[in-house]
């Protein structure tokens, strides 16, 4: 895919970049509690920086419904970035108008500041075009950072890239590039991991993926439905088994395009979800009690799932393979990402993973570094990954 960034642009020096970032960060006693957002904008905000170019920061924060919430001003965020950054940061008391025009003709070359959240008002999620002209009146170029926003169709992120000189920032280009590496022109064969609870918040995300890759394995209670599908008695487990005939039909779509699927061939099974639960591993096809509960794949999955990653050269993670929270079902999770995190070290694969609780796990088995890339879009990974276009990238496309 070719998209525009900031290569493409020229002469910002004394220029104003609209630049969208996504602060919509965690927090706790008005404070961030999570910087990983902030730390991600930080490259871009440099680069134009460094180029002489005035530094306006437009994004969201909550869901204030195109009203005036003040305990969901961006203001909070000023500190943290201005410490992350090393340099100040202004602030203005709203992104369109009169007092955001004044605060950033105030600006000095190089200078930095954050407008205030763009959900205060109603045109921003309406996309609304009149709403779009007043932000783009601001600035002379526009560059969108946040790709995970860029599923959605709103003004910041879509219509004003219709209204200027656009370009993908620093973060953008990074995630772009990884996901074309992943599923837009990988290196063959490839893997998928799909996991989490249910089926039918991933059914177009499983349709797309047996129509581009060579194996996919499927882990948590999505696979109990899978296993429910094929005439196996999951006992209490988690499952959607009103979805048994969909189940059925992406195993065949997936033999007549020629991708394997692989489903757990043991599973760990308990009575009650809580740590250092009284476990026991059975073949998948084994009797499983009424009152027990498949929380985990079993070690013999995990060793195939291993293999084959050391087949593949491109590795696609979405989700858990069971209850990782609670040990010990973090057990296959922390496993099979450890091997993940090996091969990619090494170089033997390109691993790409996101999606929220894909970083999570991740996190807790300590391999977030050593994977190629992890996204931490969550609505806008799985977009992708479903096949479907995102506005907010569409709008960069060269």
């Amino acid at each position: 895919m070719t998209f525009r960034t900031l290569d493409d642009a020229s002469d910002l020096a004394g220029k104003t970049a609209l630049v969208r970032v996504d602060f919509n960060v965690p927090m706790e006693d008005g404070k961030v509690s999570d910087d990983t957002r902030l730390r991600s904008a930080l490259p871009t905000i440099q680069r134009l920086r460094d180029a002489g170019a005035k530094v306006a920061l437009l994004a969201h924060f909550d869901r204030p419904k195109g009203q005036r919430v003040p305990e969901m001003s961006l203001q909070p965020v000023v500190d943290d970035l201005e410490r992350l950054l090393g340099a100040p940061v202004r602030f203005a008391d709203d992104c369109v108008g009169e007092a955001a025009k004044t605060a950033i003709a105030d600006l000095d070359a190089g200078g930095v500041i954050l407008l205030e959240n763009v959900r205060f008002h109603a045109g921003e999620e309406k996309n609304d075009p009149a709403f779009a002209a007043q932000l783009a009146a601001l600035g002379d170029l526009y560059v969108n950072d946040a790709f995970s926003a860029a599923h959605r169709a709103h003004a910041s992120t879509e219509g004003l890239a219709r209204l200027l000189p656009a370009y993908a920032g620093e973060a953008m280009k990074r995630e772009l590039e990884a996901l074309d590496a992943a599923l837009g022109n990988p290196v063959k064969p490839v893997l998928g991991i799909v996991g989490g609870a249910k089926v039918s918040t991933k059914l177009d995300l499983l349709k797309n993926l047996v129509g581009r890759l060579d194996r996919l394995a499927i882990g948590g209670g999505m696979a109990n439905t899978f296993l429910f599908a094929q005439g196996i008695d999951i006992g209490g487990s988690l499952a959607e088994r009103d979805m048994a005939e969909t189940a059925r039909e992406i195993i065949a779509e997936a033999e007549a395009k020629g991708c394997e699927l692989l489903l757990p061939i043991d599973v760990v099974v308990a009575t009650e979800v809580k740590p250092g639960a009284e476990t026991r591993t059975v073949l998948a096809r084994e009797e499983i009690g009424a009152d027990e509960k498949i929380l985990d794949a079993g070690p013999l999955t995990v060793e195939k799932l291993v293999k084959a990653m050391a087949l593949s050269r491109t590795l696609i993670w979405n989700g858990p393979l069971g209850v990782f929270e609670v040990p010990p079902f973090d057990a296959a999770t922390v496993k099979a990402a450890q091997a993940a995190g090996q091969l990619a070290t090494s170089g033997a694969i390109t691993a790409v993973a996101g999606g929220g609780d894909t970083v999570s796990a991740l996190n807790h088995a300590g391999v977030v570094e050593q994977m190629t890339f992890v996204s931490t879009a969550g609505g806008a990974f799985l977009e992708w990954m479903e096949g479907k276009p995102l506005p907010g990238v569409e709008a960069l496309r060269a």
